[in-house]
């Protein structure tokens, strides 16, 4: 079965680049979106293999969601302009940052890398 990432991205250029490029990967992509409440929505639904969240979204800063992604065991990207590598880490330090604008090479290989070390 093909493994799901769900994209939570509120720039809908950057958020439909970052689908192409992992859907491309072979991977299926839920989203993207653009706000927390229909990301939750969504993760509610059916949980992803892996998370690619924007820091900031439309309805708010989504460290909260990521904080029920990463109890569930859920790997977590965070894909920001504004937050630095540190900041995330301190926070959720299982979880890698990449800083846009992210070349869909990087993007692939921390995806690659994040569900094999979760497999």
């Amino acid at each position: 079965m093909t493994q799901s990432i769900l994209v939570a991205e509120d720039e809908m250029i950057v958020a439909f680049d970052l689908r192409d490029t992992v859907e491309e990967a072979g991977y299926r992509v839920e989203g993207p979106h653009a706000g927390i409440s229909t990301a939750m929505f969504a993760f509610q639904k059916e949980r992803p293999d892996l998370a690619i969240l924007d820091v900031q979204l439309n309805d708010g800063m989504v460290f909260e969601f990521a904080d029920k992604l990463a109890e569930q065991g859920v790997p977590i990207i965070f894909h920001s302009g504004l937050h630095t590598r540190e900041e995330i880490a301190n926070r959720f330090p299982g979880a890698r940052t990449l800083e846009k604008p992210c070349p869909p090479a990087d993007v692939i290989e921390a995806v690659n890398d994040a569900l094999g070390a979760a497999a």
